[in-house]
């Protein structure tokens, strides 16, 4: 692979000139140096490592010099003249841990680590550079110093909902080490499955781990369809502590996570006892978040717990356990007579506190055999057990609220590190659980931006991405999920903040696509994809302009409903929409073939279209593209993830909309969200109203059911009527039922185009 560019300034320089070709080195270095001329590795190259703590690596070294078919390298203690990769620590001159120091001239390659991570890192560089032949591998000559930004760069992998098998597992974890991760967070328990064997505990291997089938589509779709297919398995310790030590060889630490005290569906199928109503109960098959959880009232299950961390913490040797402790309901609790007797004897206000004390009776236990926890954001409600480290995943506010205590926080929101997310609004994207995470919105994130003081450097751990497995159906599905977001993650969590440059980034990840097919890593350059915005410019026309990171190639587009050729339209600037209609567009290379995925986008042009629009309640954060996004032309999709949704949460909708001058109005539309599971609700009410002056308003029509589990779609002649204004009012259903998804919190009213003829 064509990755030389041997030029006289340091890399981190080009990078902010943004548009040079650069090495595919992901993430960043700090400095990277290039001079005339290259290394190679052949057969007569030998390794030297004079520190015994280093012959591992060698032996890395030479498993990566081996799997592109070239011969092992010899290794011996005493360094030759030249022709040779030396290998070794010196924690004085790095001075940085997990730094290095990378140089490479025609004679020979040292790589320097302020450790042995140190070193791993300089390695893993060093692939990146090197480009392999039959029989020799050739090195350009660079000067690399190098040291990471964030302590903590982690990525995790759930296995209950989808179990991937070691050989996966491994594979993993060397694409983690290629990109300078050091941490893998293992998600092993949850409600669809136990995942890791429990010697004491046997029912954990033969129920828990067991569910009866699995859901089929998304969750959200109902009534729920089912394969019929019993599904599990689970992971032998012995496996366990395999997959552990390769880990280690690799300087990559694994943390498990036991979750407790929600997520536990699948253990109280086994041992019933431990849940507040004594069962039965079975492991979950279909995803969400679950009544059933562990008694806090019963010491048993605090017993049964730690006897399972015990095993746990013998496996793995982490300086963290992860205990989970998100998405707990209180609603067994609250009607439980163990945990009220409890909440009472401890003089406890509420059951977000018996969550609490839940949390820092295991932390105390954890302590005590010289580990730490870790938890989700929820173990702050209630209070925070003294020595937790949280991970915030609803934002950045639960981050925050544990720096402001001095506690070490990791930083992983749901809208910026959650690749089970959609990473394209393509429509042809595989089943995913929600959301729009595009590789630009990974590498954009910067955790606590603006809170540079001095407790937030100090309390910021780093950063972690999570691979939730629900709609991971395979292995390759897995990683084509997960990458290459996951590499935008590396960089931001590697890289300084001052040297990372988007573009930049692109043209190295492309440059990196050869080394990326040979790891089987399945990749596709969504960043390639055609986006576009839509602005209304006027009444009743939009403006499109259509972009795509692609490198010299042109997009050609039609309106007509065709699919796009060399002989449509060329875009060189925006088109002007005045009529409905269907724009499709295509990239096209320079040997005038099409490349890439076919863009598709329907524009609704009506009377409304550009038209002022004032709301009485604000739209929550989520859900807030914009008051015009409701004249936008634009339809929100089934997904609701591509910022065409005004959402409420609680309050009403309340929507006036000015058409500028009297018209004659005779077809009103638009379309609302059902998804309980979601807490998504349709209005109680919708009303359409009409007024000549914005003061006095006549209704057009009212409905009241919304049968449709997704989109309800609302389409109503009317009498014609001249009339200015038009006002939407739906009501919202307010607190969400007992027994409902969600219940307790406020429904979400969802709306999107208003389309007035």
């Amino acid at each position: 692979m064509a990755k030389v560019l041997l030029i006289a300034m340091p890399l981190w320089a080009l990078a902010q000139a943004g548009s040079q070709a650069l090495p595919a080195v992901i993430p960043l270095p700090v400095t990277m140096t290039p001079s005339t001329g290259s290394f190679i590795i052949d057969g007569t190259t030998k390794i030297v490592v004079t520190d015994s703590a280093l012959n591992k690596m060698a032996g890395l070294l030479n498993g990566y010099v081996l799997a592109y078919g070239n011969k092992p390298l010899s290794k011996t203690t005493i360094t030759p003249g030249n022709n040779f990769i030396s290998l070794s620590i010196d924690s004085t001159g790095i001075p940085h841990k997990e730094g290095y120091l990378l140089h490479v001239d025609k004679k020979s390659i040292r790589c320097i680590g302020h450790d042995a991570s140190g070193v791993l890192y300089g390695l893993q560089t060093l692939r990146q550079l090197w480009q392999a032949g039959k029989g020799s591998i050739e090195v350009p000559c660079y000067t690399i110093n190098d040291d990471p930004r964030f302590a903590y760069r982690g990525m995790a992998l759930d296995v209950s909902r989808h179990l991937f098998p070691v050989s996966f597992i491994k594979k993993y974890i060397d694409w983690l080490a290629l990109y300078k991760f050091n941490t893998f967070h293992w998600h092993l328990t949850d409600d669809q499955g136990w995942r890791i064997e429990i010697k004491k505990y046997p029912r954990l291997q033969s129920v828990a781990a067991w569910r009866n089938e699995t859901l089929i589509g998304h969750k959200k779709e109902l009534p729920h369809r089912f394969d019929g297919k019993r599904y599990g398995g689970y992971y032998t310790q012995q496996q366990i502590k395999e997959v552990v030590q390769y880990a280690a060889d690799r300087h990559i630490t694994i943390i498990p996570e036991i979750e407790m005290p929600g997520h536990a569906s699948a253990a109280l199928a086994a041992y019933p006892t431990l849940g507040c109503t004594g069962g039965p109960y079975t492991t979950a098959t279909f995803w969400g978040v679950f009544d059933d959880v562990y008694c806090a009232g019963n010491d048993s299950a605090f017993v049964f717990l730690q006897n399972v961390l015990d095993e746990v913490m013998t496996l793995f040797p982490s300086k963290y356990i992860h205990i989970g402790g998100d998405e707990c309901p209180k609603t067994r609790w609250k009607v439980c007579a163990k945990c009220q007797q409890r909440k009472q004897t401890l003089h406890l206000p509420d059951e977000h506190a018996l969550q609490s004390y839940f949390i820092q009776r295991m932390e105390q236990y954890v302590n005590s055999k010289g580990r730490q926890i870790i938890g989700w954001d929820e173990i702050l409600e209630g209070g925070l057990a003294p020595n937790a480290t949280v991970m915030s995943w609803r934002g950045e506010e639960g981050g925050k609220a544990a720096i402001a205590q001095h506690h070490s926080v990791i930083m992983t929101p749901e809208t910026n590190c959650y690749f089970d997310y959609y990473q394209s609004l393509y429509a042809e994207e595989p089943l995913a659980a929600g959301g729009f995470t595009p590789l630009q919105k990974v590498y954009g994130y910067e955790p606590l931006a603006g809170n540079a003081d001095s407790a937030t450097t100090t309390y910021l751990a780093g950063v972690e991405g999570q691979a939730w497995s629900e709609y991971y159906t395979s292995e390759a599905q897995a990683a084509y999920m997960i990458f290459p977001r996951a590499l935008a993650l590396a960089e931001l969590a590697w890289t300084p903040k001052s040297k990372r440059n988007y573009e930049n980034f692109l043209n190295r990840l492309r440059g990196e696509a050869s080394l990326l097919k040979h790891q089987k890593i399945n990749y596709d350059p969504h960043f390639d994809d055609i986006t576009y915005t839509a602005v209304p410019v006027q009444n009743n026309v939009l403006q499109i302009n259509l972009q795509s990171a692609a490198r010299g190639s042109d997009i050609r587009y039609t309106t007509d409903n065709t699919v796009p050729t060399i002989q449509s339209s060329l875009y060189t600037s925006a088109i002007e929409i005045k009529n409905t209609c269907t724009v499709k567009a295509l990239l096209f290379n320079r040997q005038h073939q099409p490349t890439g995925r076919l863009f598709q986008q329907s524009f609704r042009i009506h009377k409304a279209v550009g038209a002022t629009v004032t709301l009485l309640n604000k739209p929550i954060d989520r859900f807030n593209p914009g008051n015009t996004t409701l004249v936008n032309g634009l339809f929100g999709s089934n997904r609701y993830n591509d910022n065409q949704w005004l959402g409420f949460s609680g309050n009403d909708l309340e929507a006036v909309i000015d058409l500028g001058k009297q018209q004659t109005v005779q077809h009103l539309a638009l379309q609302v969200l059902n998804y309980h599971w979601q807490r998504m609700w349709a209005p109680v009410t919708l009303q359409l109203l009409a007024s000549k002056d914005g003061e006095h308003y006549t209704e057009l029509y009212r409905q009241n059911s919304f049968p449709v589990n997704g989109i309800n779609k609302v389409d109503v002649p009317v009498t014609p009527v001249q009339v200015q204004y038009i006002k939407v009012i739906g009501t919202n259903k307010g607190v969400i039922p007992a027994g409902e998804y969600g219940a307790g919190g406020n429904a979400l009213l969802l709306i999107d185009e208003i389309v007035v003829e």
